[in-house]
């Protein structure tokens, strides 16, 4: 465990490096986005309900990299603790091509099994 919990401090590091890149980027990509509501009857919608996926996407990335982080660190020093921060972020990160796919599927097919072999007993 960690090994997973290792990867779960380097995952997160990177989703709040990400995070703050969009916050830099945030102008370039409503220019970029603007530029395509040029024919669109009613682009000024459209261009609020990007400005809140934009938004909703940045605190994923931020809450994604917190609970990787403090689940990460839980795994990696005892192992037994920071189940519950884990399963949070293998589920915010399976938004995250290839990288948070890969770690989120394997983080909950280690992780759930062991819950739900408790609950049978």
């Amino acid at each position: 465990m960690k090994t997973l919990g290792i990867c779960w401090v380097a995952y997160a590091v990177l989703r709040i490096l990400v995070g703050v890149l969009q916050i830099f980027f945030a102008p370039t990509a409503t220019v970029m986005f603007g530029a395509l509501l040029g024919r669109v009857a009613d682009p000024y919608t459209l261009m609020s309900i990007f400005h809140v996926l934009y938004i909703l996407e940045i605190v994923v990335s931020f809450l994604c990299g917190i609970l990787g982080i403090i689940g990460g660190l839980a795994k990696a020093s005892d192992g037994r603790s920071g189940r519950g921060a884990l399963i949070a972020a293998s589920l915010l990160a399976l938004s995250e091509i290839p990288i948070g796919i890969a770690l989120g599927t394997y983080t909950l097919i280690v992780v759930l099994p062991r819950q739900a072999e408790r609950a049978t007993r």
